[in-house]
């Protein structure tokens, strides 16, 4: 395995270029196979799980290849409806092949995603939405079998009781563009990942009206053709970024991205006194105020409000932030295992239900730390840029999930980043599971 070694105290600045975004792309190949046509896909970021999906849709007949470093293609004349569980429990964002397959060979067979570190995530809404379209659904040594012959158009809720599911209004969305009638999904998500992935299904020939919205109007048509279609860049990078320029009170500029999709998180940073002025359409420069940073509240919500995915990053940037911050996860509120690893550092955050309370201010110090998770990886990652010493990130192919090239792109920004075997860790900072 390879570790990180950051060593702290040093002032970002420069350009970085924002990649697309990951949560946007996953659906993106997914919806590829309701077209027997070619699809290309660019701006695709090169990430771990960009490969695994590409493989999945090679298992199930599709002809995928890479025609440049961040272009694919997808060719999926012949598709089969078995999704193989060696690459499926890899990733959770698979279970978005179940809307695609059902709608155009009408039968899938793909096996229930695994369990994931920052809580439970059901798949019950993505299978009510099915159920409710006339799709027979059983589950066989836990294999999720949907028979799709009798799908009909309807009227479908599909909230939740911690609001919109982003997954699941795709899998609903991608199974409605081919059948027959108006089916409307209320209580939609409408992140954008949604809206670009109906902006790729509308260039494919399907009918949508209210993308953007809770409230979507899908009119089946018959077949849909391929595409080409440029993956939007990724907010949850960008915000990254912007936090890491704010934890060590640096100054960069952002580039290639998308500012208004930024939505609470820009508000947040605003008043805690991270600057952020758009010069251009597709850039951002950040800095801090000369006076220094205010503590902030996060309550985490679905788009437009504060992402689930900022809550670990958010939470190491207040750790360095003198007062009292306060950060509620409402969307998967066990979401704190960063906590721990942040506390060997010398934080001081206690955990009262679903709130972290952070007494920031404190210096952070350099420490041997195990990311448990995709955007734990990113706040540890944060932190050791603002902590005194040397900090050794464990785990690190949860970053590689979802971040490209996090570490290049910090040693271009004038951090002291360096990725390792583990058995370059010091004797004296042995694993944290030792």
């Amino acid at each position: 395995m390879e570790i990180l070694r950051i060593k702290g105290g040093n002032q970002i600045s420069g350009d970085v270029q924002i990649s697309g975004s990951k949560n946007a792309a996953l659906p993106q190949f997914a919806a590829a196979l309701l077209s027997a046509e070619e699809t290309i896909l660019e701006n695709v970021p090169d990430l771990s799980d960009i490969r695994f999906m590409g493989e999945i849709l090679t298992h199930l007949g599709a002809e995928v290849s890479k025609l440049g470093p961040n272009t694919w293609k997808i060719y999926p004349a012949n598709v089969q409806p078995n999704a193989p569980y060696e690459l499926v429990r890899k990733m959770r964002a698979s279970i978005c092949l179940l809307g695609p397959l059902v709608a155009r060979i009408k039968k899938a067979k793909v096996p229930m995603p695994g369990g994931c570190v920052i809580g439970h995530r059901p798949i019950d809404l993505h299978l009510l939405a099915l159920r409710q379209m006339g799709a027979e659904i059983s589950l066989n040594q836990g294999i999720v079998e949907v028979d799709g012959s009798g799908l009909q158009a309807v009227d479908i809720f599909i909230g939740g009781r911690h609001g919109s599911t982003v997954t699941g209004t795709a899998n609903a969305l991608m199974a409605a563009v081919l059948t027959p009638g108006v089916t409307t999904l209320d209580g939609a998500a409408c992140e954008p990942e949604i809206v670009d992935l109906c902006t790729m299904l509308i260039k494919m020939g399907a009918r949508i009206d209210g993308a953007g919205s809770h409230l979507l109007k899908i009119e089946g048509v018959e077949k849909l053709n391929g595409c080409t279609h440029r993956v939007i860049p990724d907010r949850i990078e960008a915000a990254t970024y912007i936090m890491s320029a704010a934890i060590t009170r640096g100054k960069i500029r952002v580039k290639g991205i998308t500012p208004g999709h930024l939505g609470a998180f820009a508000k947040v940073m605003h008043e805690s006194g991270v600057i952020l002025s758009s010069n251009e359409e597709d850039s951002m420069d950040v800095h801090t105020r000369a006076d220094g940073l205010s503590p902030f509240e996060v309550v985490t919500l679905p788009y437009p409000g504060f992402p689930t995915d900022l809550q670990a990053q958010a939470c190491a940037l207040a750790c360095t932030v003198p007062g009292l911050s306060i950060l509620t996860e409402r969307v998967y509120p066990s979401r704190f295992m960063h906590i721990p690893e942040l506390l060997r550092m010398g934080a001081e955050v206690s955990l009262e239900g679903a709130n972290a309370i952070v007494r920031g201010g404190k210096p952070l110090n350099g420490a041997p730390v195990m990311a448990s998770d995709l955007r734990a990886s990113a706040a540890l990652i944060l932190a050791g840029l603002a902590a005194e010493g040397e900090t050794w990130v464990h785990r690190i192919y949860h970053l590689d999930r979802g971040y490209e090239s996090f570490d290049n792109k910090l040693r271009n920004l004038g951090a002291e980043v360096e990725r390792l075997p583990e058995t370059a860790l010091p004797p004296t900072f042995r694993s944290p599971t030792d």
